[in-house]
């Protein structure tokens, strides 16, 4: 069994061409000036060509993307292959390990992208993932999932205004895309401020495997590869079903209590409907929420206890 090879610098033309290796890139050191690796799978073909970086938990907490990594690269043919595939199965070493969203220093690392040669621990950490990893892409797929107490629904984040990004996001099939200008803070703003064309999936659900959500993220990644021609895949025909937003937004409660959100996720809501119910400890109802547009939901709370100013849906505006 290949447990990788240590390295430094990810260096392309060192690659083994026509097969696929696992490597551990260092990234910094923790407090006892051990380093602290990054996982890689690559994947390079026989044939010069686009590079593709998948990357996954960038929050430590968002596990779905690792197995859409992990398969995608047991059904890669590398000697078929035209260019070169990079899946970063595990991006947020620390907060993988102890099973948080947050990096070490509670920053959200994906705010802060693409961080700082000379900052803080998350800025110094984001700063060598992008110099270090990003900057190699062609394409980024960044997989996220909702963080936790909350769900989503199998959605794109992309910007529709480019015209490469918005074929990424089309040809993945989600039941949603939400059109969102990239410079953001995010691994994905990044990548595109550095001319790398990229989107972000959102798998569905923190802290656990969905085998429904990795088949369809997978399926998705395959109809790219193919359209791309770095793969033989057939590209599916691109869903006429996907929901396409101009914008979206989360609603928020002004109040605490028990929150109950009824609406399911990818549900169309009307202005005026009824969305949320709050409750106070002896269970009389104390307020509902309505709609204030009209909308798809993308995602919702389902953590009944709320506080003031908790998260109760995201609403996606159709286009």
């Amino acid at each position: 069994m290949d447990k990788g090879t240590i390295i430094q610098n990810l260096v392309l033309s060192d690659i083994p061409s026509g097969a696929i290796s696992r490597y551990w890139l260092d990234v910094v050191e923790d407090g006892m000036g051990v380093a602290i690796r990054v996982p890689l799978i690559v994947a390079r073909g026989t044939e010069d060509g686009k590079v593709v970086g998948f990357t996954a938990a960038v929050h430590g907490n968002e596990l779905n993307g690792i197995p859409v990594i992990q398969r995608l690269f047991k059904e890669i043919d590398p000697m078929s292959l035209k260019g070169t595939l990079i899946g970063v199965p595990i991006l947020n070493v620390p907060s993988f390990l102890s099973k948080k969203r947050r990096f070490l220093d509670g920053v959200d690392l994906n705010h802060i992208m693409p961080g700082k040669e000379d900052g803080t621990v998350s800025q110094v950490y984001a700063w060598r993932i992008v110099n270090k990893l990003i900057k190699h892409f062609d394409y980024l797929v960044d997989l996220h999932t909702a963080s936790n107490g909350r769900i989503n629904s199998y959605y794109i984040r992309a910007d529709m205004s480019d015209l490469a990004v918005r074929k990424m996001a089309l040809l993945q099939n989600a039941q949603i895309i939400v059109h969102n200008p990239p410079s953001d803070g995010t691994l994905r703003g990044t990548a595109d401020e550095l001319k790398i064309p990229a989107i972000t999936l959102e798998v569905g659900n923190p802290n656990l495997f969905q085998k429904g959500m990795i088949r369809d993220g997978l399926t998705g990644i395959h109809n790219l590869l193919g359209h791309l021609q770095m793969t033989d895949s057939e590209v599916e025909e691109i869903s006429d079903e996907t929901v396409i937003c101009k914008k979206s937004y989360w609603i928020y409660s002004d109040i605490g209590g028990l929150l109950n959100v009824h609406p399911n996720v990818t549900d169309i809501v009307e202005v005026g409907d009824v969305i949320a119910t709050v409750r106070n400890i002896f269970g009389d109802i104390i307020k509902e929420y309505t709609a204030p547009e009209s909308g798809i939901v993308i995602g919702k709370s389902v953590s009944p206890v709320n506080q003031t100013g908790g998260r109760i849906l995201h609403l996606g505006l159709l286009k």
